[in-house]
């Protein structure tokens, strides 16, 4: 598997990808974690314009696309139940998905991200098992609950 900057060409597959992670988490007990329409269009341009969407290939084909965001997200300022284990600079993984076609579209996600920062953070949604399982079997750490921009409660998870 590749990992290159997302294109606005991309768009339609991306997008596609979000509609089959969305239908996945709906059938996997998680209806309520992206509503229809998360992420926008507008987000997803808005990422690829800022160079922090990136997209995973096989064969050339679009099998997967995740954010990772370098420096301090907002969301994490605040954390209950515990706390993060390390103050130093960090990256952030956000709606990373996959088309389904290939496996270790996560894990080459994580080793992609580790990469560029050997620090990192990642929140889910408390109904995303699959999620959850991925996250902590490459050794994330749980770490305590953030809340999102619009007040849901979402599992935070920190990697050292």
């Amino acid at each position: 598997m590749h990992i290159r900057n997302a294109t606005i060409q991309d768009l339609p597959a991306i997008m596609d990808i979000f509609e089959t992670a969305r239908d996945f988490m709906r059938k996997t007990g998680n209806p309520t974690q992206w509503p229809a329409g998360y992420p926008s269009e507008e987000m997803i341009r808005n990422e690829t314009h800022e160079g922090n969407l990136y997209v995973i290939t096989e064969e050339g084909e679009i099998v997967g696309v995740f954010a990772f965001i370098l420096g301090e997200d907002p969301t994490y300022r605040v954390i209950k139940d515990g706390q993060w284990r390390s103050d130093k600079p960090y990256g952030t993984i956000h709606r990373l998905a996959s088309s389904g076609r290939v496996k270790g579209v996560a894990r080459r996600c994580f080793d992609f991200c580790r990469e560029k920062c050997p620090h990192l953070r990642i929140d889910t949604h408390r109904d995303n098992k699959p999620m959850q399982a991925a996250i902590l079997s490459y050794g994330f750490k749980p770490c305590g609950i953030i809340y999102t921009h619009d007040g849901t409660e979402r599992l935070a998870y920190d990697y050292l």
